[in-house]
């Protein structure tokens, strides 16, 4: 009689201390959103116009091709220098994360990007009103190199907003990029990213002049319903612009007085030619 009361205490007990244990560890964060890293440069691809667009000889795209050249130095550092760590982000999605303590969790996996694979390991840990981001990548091989964190972020236990900052490479482990997101919320939700250049030195350690450059993208109402930003340096001195078109008819326009040498919008159609606004 004793052997069962005590073994139905046990079991009450250890019934007790899984519940503690599950109630502590909660559920895992949720991961933001994969656009959070992502501003939409979808009409300013390199090769657009000979993609999609054949112009006649002399016919002018100046003023989009002026949008496009200085969005596209931003659009370069998701593409090529902070590739490996947004492709490893985006693969998180469809990972499982493991419990490891203190409310963090990791997702732990591979990634292959340009026929080489990645150790990527993803942290979450939940705080009072957000969770911190940690993102930790190795390669191996001839050109592998030892676990860094490539980025690090924020966001807000909603999902509303959140911020990374993303480090160079393996090689310079020191500030490129910082991201700020907002979810934006309206008839069609969207994400509104800001990219702003964080380097200070250049690879050759000299003083970085793109420094504090630039771009803010998002959606609006009314004919033009999305726009840029910008704040670049044009080899000279920092310059502001502005840009805003139509996601579907692709036509839009372009503002920056250090370029154009006024304050009136400079147009182009939905074949990207020059056209009188």
């Amino acid at each position: 009689m004793n052997r069962s009361k005590n073994l139905v205490i046990i079991i009450l007990l250890l019934g007790i201390l899984i519940s503690a244990c599950r109630k502590d560890k909660g559920d895992p964060p949720v991961l933001p959103p994969s656009g959070s890293f992502v501003i939409d440069f979808s009409n300013f691809e390199p090769g657009k116009n000979s993609d999609n667009i054949l112009l006649s000889k002399g016919i002018e795209n100046s003023n989009w091709e002026f949008s496009a050249v200085v969005a596209g130095y931003f659009r370069s550092l998701i593409t090529t220098t902070l590739a490996v760590p947004v492709t490893a982000f985006q693969r998180a999605a469809s990972q499982s994360p493991a419990y490891l303590d203190d409310k963090t969790w990791q997702w732990k996996y591979n990634v292959s990007f340009l026929s080489t694979t990645y150790q990527a390991r993803l942290t979450g840990q939940t705080r009072t009103t957000d969770v911190l981001w940690k993102m930790y990548i190795s390669a191996e091989g001839s050109s592998g190199f030892d676990e860094f964190l490539w980025f690090e972020g924020t966001s807000q236990i909603d999902g509303s907003s959140g911020k990374w900052s993303l480090n160079h490479s393996n090689q310079y482990q020191e500030p490129l990029l910082k991201i700020e997101w907002t979810e934006e919320i309206g008839e069609t939700n969207y994400l509104k990213v800001k990219y702003t250049y964080e380097r200070t030195l250049n690879d050759d350690r000299d003083d970085d002049p793109f420094n504090s450059s630039y771009i803010e993208y998002g959606r609006s109402s009314g004919v033009y319903d999305s726009y840029y930003n910008i704040y670049y340096y044009n080899g000279l001195k920092f310059s502001n612009m502005s840009v805003e078109w139509n996601s579907v008819t692709r036509n839009g326009r372009v503002k920056c007085s250090d370029f154009f040498g006024d304050d009136l919008w400079h147009c182009w159609d939905g074949n990207y030619v020059n056209i009188t606004c």
